[in-house]
């Protein structure tokens, strides 16, 4: 069986065709700039990388040149696009409409729409993908695979807000969490190089990334997690402020005279490492920024690394000990400095790092020593094959 996996941003689409009974990735890319005549695709097939500048003005055009690309005759993986038997899309928040991944309908798409409201920057541009697929591949199967739906075993004293309950009732306010499916994966695959059960198991997860979120999960389950809401919540990222005093939020709003809207924004777009920093938006240039001069960008790192270990910590409570750590996502992969600054702050708990271990970028390794209490690993992420076993399970 052959899937095809999308993650659709406001601008962007990412995709992968997967063979299921190898798990092979048979063609990968992401199309850029959708919307703009200066759009571009870099496609990944047959051991070439190309990239090809290409309008698309909308992700219907999007999707209907990176389908061609997979009968390219210079590239091709398959000989006709019905190979493709199903398409699973990846979903930000399902707020409390979905517990579990939905095979897609016309309903499912409004219900998506809907929730968009806690994920603005990602839920309408999903449904857009959707019915773009709609269009070209009409009656092709499609599953949506929901971010937050991996963090419906929370129990409620671990998602309810401390505000007045009726906002729960009225309009679900409460705790969902984000990449669901990241962590779900990342522990499942230590289950699999461990070959224990993943029932005996405590383990934290940490995905980091320009985005990032920290979750404890015990027997294989998500007990607690650091977003909240929305993406918003939890440890500070690049451009995300992470958790606030409430009324920071309204201090500014009155002294800056600026809306709901605006102050949104500055939260999510203009506020994290970067704004501490005073430098671009990537979290590259502001850790090496800390390892000069910069006290700025020092503090924005020494912080990073702190809430990250609080969070650590803090299920530690939660799950009445932890058996390991898991390191992921685009930082939690490839900065070697930031797990080692992070385990140094939970000595206290006996992790040891193993420098050596550690000097590593993108390796799925054990990187803590033979006598640290708490063993720490890095295992790289893969959320497209979770999706598409999703999408597998519920076609079939």
């Amino acid at each position: 069986m052959k899937i095809l996996v999308l993650n659709c941003g406001s601008s962007s689409l990412k995709y992968q065709l997967i063979n299921m009974e190898t798990e092979e990735v048979l063609a990968s890319g992401k199309y850029e700039r959708i919307g703009e005549a200066e759009a571009f695709i870099t496609h990944k097939a047959m051991g070439k990388k190309v990239e090809i500048k290409k309008p698309a003005y909308d992700h219907k055009e999007a999707i209907e040149f990176t389908l061609a690309q997979l009968t390219n005759p210079e590239y091709k993986v398959i000989e006709d696009l019905n190979e493709i038997e199903a398409i699973g899309h990846r979903v930000v928040h399902g707020g409390e409409i979905f517990k579990e991944s939905a095979v897609i309908t016309d309903k499912v798409i409004e219900q998506i729409k809907e929730c968009g409201e806690f994920a603005p920057l990602h839920n309408p541009a999903a449904a857009l993908g959707m019915e773009a697929c709609k269009k070209v591949m009409p009656g092709k199967p499609m599953v949506a695979v929901f971010d937050t739906t991996f963090h419906q075993t929370m129990k409620k004293e671990k998602y309810i807000y401390p505000i007045p309950y009726e906002y729960y009732e009225k309009y679900g306010v409460r705790k969902y969490g984000a990449h669901g499916t990241s962590h779900m994966y990342v522990s499942q695959r230590l289950a699999e190089i461990l070959k224990k059960d993943i029932n005996e198991l405590k383990i934290v997860t940490c995905h980091l990334g320009q985005g990032a979120s920290i979750c404890a999960i015990e027997a294989g389950k998500s007990i607690d997690t650091s977003m909240g809401l929305t993406p918003l919540g939890g440890i500070p990222m690049v451009t995300r402020s992470g958790d606030l005093d409430p009324s920071v939020i309204t201090y500014i709003m009155r002294k800056e005279n600026i809306s709901a809207e605006d102050m949104e924004n500055i939260l999510n777009k203009k506020s994290g490492l970067h704004a501490i920093a005073g430098l671009a938006p990537d979290f590259r240039e502001v850790e090496s920024a800390s390892y000069g001069d910069s006290e700025r960008a020092k503090i924005a790192i020494d912080k990073f690394n702190y809430e990250i270990a609080a969070f650590v910590a803090k299920y530690a409570v939660a799950m009445n000990g932890i058996d390991y750590i898991i390191f992921t996502g685009g930082i939690g992969e490839n900065q070697i400095n930031i797990r080692k600054g992070i385990c140094e702050k939970l000595e206290f708990m006996g992790v040891k790092i193993d420098v050596e271990a550690n000097n590593m970028r993108g390796e799925e390794k054990e990187i803590s020593t033979s006598d640290s209490k708490i063993k720490v690993y890095v295992i790289p992420t893969n959320e497209e094959l979770m999706i598409a076993k999703e999408t597998q399970r519920l076609v079939k």
